[in-house]
């Protein structure tokens, strides 16, 4: 697993560096950053799975750069730890859903509780992960849908199920998409889940995937995998949930 660390006091990071050695040796430091910018920007090219955020920096807080790691990766963002010297804003850090909220200076028992939180957090994924292959396995199907209707205009556009790549969800839609483009249906991405032939995968929150369609599974660097499909050009990414289904392609 990789961690970044975000401060504009390099010895406190440095410090924070070095204790996080001693309270979870495997996880590897992958960047330190002296302010949100950068630290929004190494998340999205490391994609780790920890970012320990100091609160008040410069052009971007950490506040600030939680919020648009959130809005940027998705299912994909890591846990946040906010670490600062000032208790004022842990309300706030709670409401963007952080890990954990740590003041400094960070004593090693304190820290040794953050790493242990976040250590249930990722079994947490593990064990829900294995829930839904089991479900995935055992929980009976009703009629698989055979064609989706689709509104074109004034009339109805009939896709053949085979010929979905994915789907979609968008705000109060889904999006049907085949190699000739895409097109929006009004049922829910959930109740559609339940219709659809053992073909079809969920991979992220709001994407199911026809597996007939996928020529391959890619791992980048950091571990993340990404489908690549057989008649489309984008990458489908997959989340930490569903990515044990994908490692042996």
């Amino acid at each position: 697993m990789k961690a970044i660390i975000a401060d504009d006091e390099p010895l406190l990071a440095l410090a924070l560096k070095t204790a996080l050695a001693e309270a979870w040796p495997e996880l590897e430091v992958a960047a330190v950053l002296p302010n949100g910018i950068e630290a929004v920007q190494a998340a999205e090219q490391l994609r780790p799975a920890v970012a320990f955020l100091d609160i008040q920096m410069p052009g971007m807080t950490g506040l600030e750069a939680a919020a648009e790691i959130a809005d940027r990766m998705g299912d994909a963002a890591p846990a946040v730890v906010f670490v600062t010297a000032y208790d004022e804003f842990a309300t706030k850090a709670f409401e963007l859903a952080a890990a954990d909220y740590v003041l400094k200076p960070v004593l090693q028992g304190r820290l040794a509780a953050t790493v242990a939180r976040l250590k249930a957090k990722q079994q947490g994924l593990e064990d829900l992960a294995r829930q839904l292959r089991a479900l995935g396995t055992l929980a009976p199907r009703t009629e698989a849908l055979r064609q989706v209707r689709a509104g074109a205009g004034n009339a109805v556009k009939l896709i053949p199920i085979e010929e979905v790549c994915y789907f979609e969800a968008a705000d109060k839609y889904t999006t049907v998409a085949t190699a000739g483009g895409e097109d929006l249906i009004r049922t829910p991405l959930k109740d559609l889940a339940a219709q659809l032939p053992a073909s079809f995968q969920q991979v992220h929150r709001g994407t199911i995937v026809n597996l007939a369609q996928v020529a391959a599974a890619v791992r980048d660097e950091t571990g993340r995998i990404s489908l690549k499909l057989r008649s489309r050009k984008e990458m489908l990414a997959v989340s930490r949930v569903y990515a044990e289904l994908f490692r042996a392609m």
